[in-house]
Parts: structure tokens; sequence; C-alpha cells
């Protein structure tokens, strides 16, 4: 009786959370996997040991500016560092956009995280120029890339739904085109008045188009700035929940604690999902304090202690707002280690989750489409490491990119020799 043959057979995997427990095999059949078992006896079309190095669900991605991406310095560097200098940057940047230059920049960039084990990415699509370029750019993006990744685009009015005369038509507009999910910056709206009414139309025009909720939430130092209450209220009164994301919400950091807390028991009963990009948050927010500087990241560790879906982004690779970035996000996860005090073995585990599973959720990718196990789509990586904790410690290269389940990408790790003194 001749053996079993798959497409694929991984041996000697250490799955996540298996501690010092044995290795298991994975075997992968078309673009699904069939098995996963201590020992598998058939042979694959490709056999890779992997050696007892860490097997992991891919990378999710989100929260990006693919529109933005590789621009940095173009027209200008942002000498500030600030938000609002990096949107005025953006602001003369995107008046020269096309098609093509939105299309090679954000491939580009995608290749790039992919072979560092990103196959699922959010990226927002800046929607407040006539032209609807950079959605359009995107939206083209998204089906180029589909065999090998899994492209999100929000639709995102940069520059406020009530900010300019038509932006809300281009919003809607954007929707009809076929963007994923509702974006907006409530806090950027001309009045406190506006950015209210800018989160109601966000949920009117997510239920008018069947669409999911990103919203740019208080991305800003002021401690009164509030919207993200509104989101909360209005996620509860129309029961959208899990489908609603608040994005930065960096003012949570600046709240007093009585509001906090207060704030918290909403949020709990909301069941809304959050999104922090320590390297961006940390880099813009608090420039105009002197000492004590705020870190300028939103509660990460207490909205995680409280049960809330919280995911992690890199925001921005090389653009007006942020001149650094690989797209690694053990280097986003590394940092959220950092900034946000989660140096305990279960933080910083579940920092990794929020670079992974948590971000799945976020994306709102079901339990069928995420995961290594048997009946899953066959993607996943090979991190050269043994634990959570070692892949955030070192960062070391993926090895191996499986996507749709086939090997995407390959990282042979750089030696070093040293030979004494």
């Amino acid at each position: 009786m001749s053996e079993q043959k798959y497409s694929i057979v991984l041996r000697e995997c250490r799955l996540l959370g298996a501690g010092d427990r044995a290795t298991v095999d994975i075997a992968i059949d078309d673009d699904t996997i069939v098995a996963v078992s201590p020992r598998i006896s058939g042979l694959g079309e490709r056999e890779i040991n992997i050696e007892g190095n860490l097997v992991s669900p891919p990378f999710v991605e989100s929260h990006i500016h693919l529109d933005s991406a590789l621009t940095a310095g173009e027209p200008r560097w942002n000498q500030s560092g600030t938000l609002f200098e990096g949107i005025q940057i953006w602001g003369e940047r995107k008046q020269g956009l096309t098609l093509d230059d939105v299309k090679k920049r954000a491939i580009e960039t995608l290749k790039l995280q992919a072979s560092q084990g990103i196959l699922f990415v959010r990226s927002h699509a800046d929607v407040s120029e006539p032209t609807l370029t950079a959605l359009q750019g995107l939206l083209e993006v998204r089906e180029q890339v589909k065999d090998w990744m899994t492209l999100q685009v929000v639709a995102f009015p940069q520059d406020g739904i009530y900010g300019s005369s038509g932006n809300d038509q281009l919003l809607e507009k954007a929707l009809d085109m076929g963007a994923d999910a509702v974006g907006g910056i409530p806090h950027y709206e001309l009045t406190r008045e506006d950015g209210v009414q800018s989160v109601e139309r966000i949920f009117e025009l997510a239920e008018k188009y069947n669409k999911l909720i990103d919203i740019h939430c208080d991305e800003i130092d002021d401690e009164q700035s509030r919207f993200l209450e509104v989101v909360a209220a209005y996620a509860i009164r129309t029961g959208a929940g899990s489908r609603v994301t608040a994005s930065h919400t960096t003012a949570f950091g600046s709240y007093n604690n009585a509001y906090a807390f207060k704030l918290m028991g909403i949020l709990q009963k909301s069941r809304i999902n959050f999104i922090a990009n320590p390297l961006i948050n940390i880099t813009l927010q608090g420039r105009a304090d002197t000492y004590p500087k705020r870190r300028g990241v939103t509660r990460v560790k207490e909205l995680w202690q409280h049960g809330l879906n919280v995911s992690l982004g890199h925001d921005c690779v090389q653009d007006p707002w942020y001149s650094l970035g690989t797209g690694n996000m053990l280097d986003v996860a590394h940092m959220a280690v950092h900034v946000c005090q989660m140096t305990g073995m279960s933080e910083i585990e579940a920092c990794f989750n929020m670079v992974t599973a948590s971000g799945a959720k976020t994306l709102n990718l079901g339990d069928k489409s995420y995961g290594i196990d048997v009946g899953k789509p066959a993607n996943l990586i090979v991190l050269d490491a043994d634990s959570c904790y070692d892949a955030i410690r070192r960062r070391p290269a993926v090895r191996y990119v499986i996507s749709r389940g086939k090997l995407l990408a390959e990282t042979v790790p750089g030696k070093n020799c040293f030979h004494g003194v």
C-alpha cells in the first residue's frame, strides 16, 4: 500500500503555546492544512525540516497607510515630527498622486511585509481628494495580490468628513466603489459637534453598505478629546460591536483615572476592537510636552486586562509621519512590550497575539480563515525562535512564509562567527 502524498510536509514544528512539549508535523495539500500530528507517515512533494522552530499563524498588519508608504522626504521632511506637519506634507504630496505611483509603492511595501510573515493587511486610503486616486490604486492592488495576500481597504477621509465641501459624498462614493470599511477622523473635524456628527454618519454608511468600521479616534494628546465614548455608544446602540474598531485612541492615555475607569466599563459593554500603533504613537505624541513627557500610547495593558480585543499596527513605513520603519511586526510588538510596560511572560505572549490572532479578530477574518488547524487555509510562518518570548526578544528572521499552501518567501538567517580576541 503506497504512502499518502501531500503538497508540503513540515517536520518537527513547535506550535504556539506548546512550551517544552514534543514537536508536530504539519501536512498541507493544495491550499489547506490536512493533518497536524506528532508524526505524519506520508510524504510531501516538498519536505521541510523545521528543526523545532516556532510555527505560527501569519502576522496581521491591522493598521497601515499604503497610499503614503515610501514617500518620506517627498516633497520635504517632517522637521517637527508632529502629526499635523505630517498631514500638511501629505496634503502637498497627494496632489501629484497617480495610479501607477500608488500601486508601485503599495505592492513594494506588501512584498516587504509578506517576506516578513505578514499575510493579512488592513490599509487606509485617503478619500479626501476628488479623483479618489489613492482608493482606486489600492482597490486595484487588492485584486492584484489576492492570490498571496489578503488586503482590506478602509475609506479614510484624512481631511475630515465635514472639513471640506464634498468630502461626505466622496466617502460614500468610495464605499460604492468597493472599500471594505468606513473610516473617519472625528478629532480633526472643525468642531466637537462636527466630530460627533461624523461618527453618526460613519455608522449610518456602514449599515447602508454593510461595511466594517475603523475610525482614527482621538489621535491627540488633548485629554478633552473624547470621541471614543461616542464611538462606543453608537456601537452599543447599533449592536455593531465586533465590526467596529477604534484606532490610536492616544488621548485615552491622558484621561484622568476617574473618567478612564468609567469609560472602561462602557468599552467592555460595547465590545469594540482597538488598534495601537506604538512605533508611531510614541514618536508623534507628546511633542508639546516638556517634562514629564507622556508616552503617547493608549492604555493597551488595561484594555487587554479588561478582556477587550487589542491589536497592533505599524501605521507608517517611510512616509511624512514616520521616516523609519521596515514593516516588521516583531518591531511593533517589541516596542509595545517596552512602552506599555508589558514585560511579564503572559504580557509578552499577549503582545505576540496582538500581531497575530488579535489582529485577525480585528479584521473580522472569522475562525475558519485563520489559525493552524486541520481544514483551515494553509497560511503560516516559521520563525527562527522557540517561543513568543524568544521571537519578541530577538526579532529573528521569518524563515519560511507559506501562503495558500505555497512557499511564498524564504529567508536564510545570517551567521555571526566570533573568533575571539
